[in-house]
Parts: structure tokens; sequence; C-alpha cells
């Protein structure tokens, strides 16, 4: 059980931990789970995974699986999920059925753990996947040819949204919609839309989820990629491309896979060490500044190929900066197969060394979490 810094937090900060969700009608597990996810940035980070209770190197849909479990002795804390290509499909993108998410989602929920949802939508225009670099967000926002196709979807989102739920109450859910949208690989990102469009874009699924559909158990998340954000001249001013303001965030995040031992790439070891902790410090401050909850919602070193990534790579360096450095959760992409894959799994080299990791006082898995979705007892 890890120490739990509470009343330390709050004397760091009063009013960060006063901020209250974009949605003015949030339902109140959904305002303390923001206020929880405050004191957890302030302590240290969750450990989370992608698709982690759906399968795994080598088997799928095995009741109680997770090679995180299998590894570290227990579950992620955040559990990562995609809605997709098109919901009008009973599957996800990576053929997660749609009604195996819900329970797991639930069964996420009900282990004091947390659920963040991607998406990658289609191209609407084209009938292309989400790659497909064809523009076309001026079709889907008002007025435009696809914009009835559009709303379709969103609507499916909603009603998809609205089954996460226990008898009692909606789960809470952190939605991270038009990711990485500073790069180019996306029919959403830069180059593709001008800032302008892209902004009307992010607001308009907020506004629509809020006000047309009345959810209100959602926080969301904001996610530009590092590898299209230049640190040497005017970071913050290169993060905010896009930024859609402070009524539509309630937390700023980062997709980082560059900076993280990817070999091959431009930079040295070294330098990708010093840019990877200079995101951190530059979310941090942006996130501070504006009283939101910073995040490393997306990273990974593909196969794990060095054995001592998660605390060589990951912990070591955060905790070195911990006084500039406040994040509420780490996120690794999913565990496909041998090669495609971001945890470790039984036998992998990685093991000792993420059982190392899980074992740190900063780091937060299942095993950590009290409840996040009641204020002050996020942490055991």
């Amino acid at each position: 059980m890890k120490t739990c810094l509470i009343g330390m937090a709050f004397a760091l900060s009063v009013a960060t931990f006063g901020q209250q969700p974009i949605d003015d009608q949030a339902t109140q597990k959904t305002a303390d789970l923001l206020t929880n996810l405050h004191e957890i940035a302030r302590q240290g980070f969750m450990f989370g995974h992608q698709d982690d209770l759906a399968y795994g190197v080598g088997w799928k849909e095995i009741k109680g699986g997770s090679d995180v479990k299998e590894t570290a002795g227990s579950f992620p804390a955040v559990h990562g999920w995609d809605v997709g290509s098109r919901l009008n499909s009973d599957a996800n993108i990576d053929q997660v059925k749609f009604d195996n998410m819900r329970k797991w989602v639930k069964k996420a929920y009900k282990m004091g753990t947390i659920n963040t949802f991607s998406w990658h939508l289609d191209n609407l225009t084209t009938g292309g996947n989400s790659w497909d670099k064809t523009p076309s967000v001026q079709d889907l926002l008002p007025g435009g040819s696809k914009h009835a196709e559009f709303v379709e979807q969103l609507d499916l989102l909603a009603e998809l949204f609205n089954s996460m739920k226990t008898w009692f109450s909606p789960i809470p859910i952190i939605f991270r919609p038009w990711h990485e949208h500073n790069g180019d690989w996306f029919w959403w990102g830069k180059g593709n839309v001008t800032e302008e469009d892209y902004i009307a874009l992010y607001r308009y699924t907020v506004d629509y989820l809020k006000k047309e559909k009345q959810i209100h158990h959602i926080l969301y998340a904001f996610s530009p990629d590092r590898s299209r954000l230049r640190l040497d001249t005017i970071p913050e001013q290169n993060y905010l491309w896009g930024y859609p303001g402070d009524d539509y965030v309630d937390i700023i995040g980062i997709d980082n896979y560059g900076d993280v031992g990817r070999v091959g790439g431009p930079d040295s070891e070294e330098q990708q060490a010093k840019k990877f902790i200079e995101s951190l410090k530059l979310i941090t401050k942006i996130a501070r500044d504006k009283g939101k909850v910073a995040a490393l919602t997306e990273t990974g070193l593909e196969g794990v190929s060095r054995a001592d990534w998660f605390t060589q790579i990951i912990l070591n360096p955060i905790k070195a900066n911990a006084e500039d450095i406040d994040i509420a959760w780490v996120l690794v992409w999913r565990n496909a197969n041998t090669t495609h894959h971001y945890a470790p799994y039984p036998g992998h080299p990685s093991v000792p060394d993420f059982q190392q990791f899980s074992a740190d006082t900063m780091t937060y898995f299942q095993q950590d979490m009290k409840n996040p979705y009641k204020k002050g007892k996020a942490i055991k």
C-alpha cells in the first residue's frame, strides 16, 4: 500500500483542486474524479494500458485476462479503449465487441480504476479510414455535405457512453476526441484541416454530447502529438495549436512515442530523454496555469525492446524532475502480438523491470486504488 499524501497535495495548491469540470452539470462522481486526478498528479501517476482486459499476447476474451495483471500482479489503474471506425458496427477498430467493452468498462469501474476513450472515426467524406488524409472536416460541420452522417455517429457515440453505467449511475469516462491533431496522419490533422475548422469540430463534438444528448459523465482531454511539437521555439504556443479553449478541455494531454527509446529517429538517447522531460514539464506548466490536469495520454516502445524501459525511460526521469512534473497517468498502447505490444507479457525480458516499476511508491496500479470517484478517497 502506498502512502497517501492528499493533505500535502491540498497545501500545495488549494486553487487547483477547486477546479470544476467544464460541464457545469457534471455528475458528482465525475466532478470528484477530476478532483482526485489533480491529487494523484501531485503524488505520482497511474499506469494505464490500452484494451488490457480484452486481449493480450496469445489470448483473447478470457475472463480475468490481463498481461499487466499476469506480470505486475495487479491490473492497470487506467484502462484505455477506442470507440472505433464507425459506431454502426458491432466492434471497434481492433475488433473489440462493444457488448464486451461495456462489461469490461463496468469491471474496471468496480475495481476502482479509470476508463479513457479515444476515437478513430473513418473519413466520412471518402469512406476511407482515419488515416485517409482527404480533407473532410468542413463536410462534417453544420451545413456540410456529411453533417447528418456525422451527427448520426455522435448519436451512436452518445448511446454507447450512456450504456456505460451501473444500476445506480453512469460511469465517469475520460474522452479524448480528435487526438494527435497537430500531425498530418489523420483526416482531422494539421495540413488536412485549418485551425479554425479543427476547433469548430472539437467544440461541436463537446457541445453536442453535453447540450443535445445531455451526457454529463465525461471529462474531455486534449492531446497533441509530441513529434510535431517543437520544444526549441515558443513550445506553449505550438502546443496550443487547435486548442478549443478552457471551456472545452478538462485534461491537458500529450502523446509521445518518439522520445521514449525508439531506435532510428533523429535524436540520440540523451536528446530523447531531455525532450521527454521537457514535454512533460510543458504540459504540467500549461495545466497548472489553466487549473487543468496533465497526463501522458499515449506512449510506449513497440515490443518493449529495452528490458529496463519502464524504470529507466519513464519512471526515473519523472522522479528526478518531480517538482516540475505533475501527470495523473501514463498510458501505453495495446498488446496485440509478440512484436506489436507495449506492456510486458509472461516470459518477456522486461518483466522484472516492470515489477520494480509497479512496486515504486510513485506509480499506481489497481491494487493501489481505493475509490477515484469519491473526493479524497482515490488512493489506499
